[in-house]
């Protein structure tokens, strides 16, 4: 089994429930206090991670910055998505949101110089119809 596979399944479960979860919160407190105590939840990941690492994470300055702009637009994505699903179906928003690999895709051949294959490319134009279709109703 490649190696990335068992860490990329958690992250699978992990995002679905991720997902899933907000629809229910938003149907108790506003997207703005939600997000305040995932912020919470979040910290309680980070304390963990920190004692593991035994308080000495990496220091690099381009590596602080680059994963403090992950975690701003994380969150920031995060409260948007709480907007989204407090309105509208958890499935549709959901789907939709989800084709944000489709930007990381697009960084990844503009910058990055990686390729895309054409199955690939297939994958994701039936990504596109599939959000469509799944949308459109």
């Amino acid at each position: 089994m490649k190696t990335w596979i068992l860490p990329a399944l958690g992250t699978l479960v992990c995002w679905g429930f991720w997902a899933f979860i907000p629809k229910l919160t938003t149907r108790y407190i506003s997207p703005m206090s939600a997000m305040v105590y995932e912020s919470m939840g979040a910290m309680v990941i980070g304390a963990i991670v920190l004692a593991v690492l035994h308080f000495r994470p990496d220091v690099s300055g381009k590596g602080i910055f680059l994963a403090l702009a992950t975690g701003m637009l994380g969150m920031a994505g995060g409260l948007c998505f709480l907007f989204a699903v407090r309105s509208g179906k958890v499935s549709v928003v959901a789907m939709f949101t989800s084709l944000s690999p489709l930007i990381t895709i697009a960084l990844g051949y503009l910058l990055l110089n990686e390729t895309i294959t054409l199955k690939e490319g297939l994958g994701i134009l039936t990504a596109f119809i599939a959000i469509y279709l799944f949308s459109a109703s």
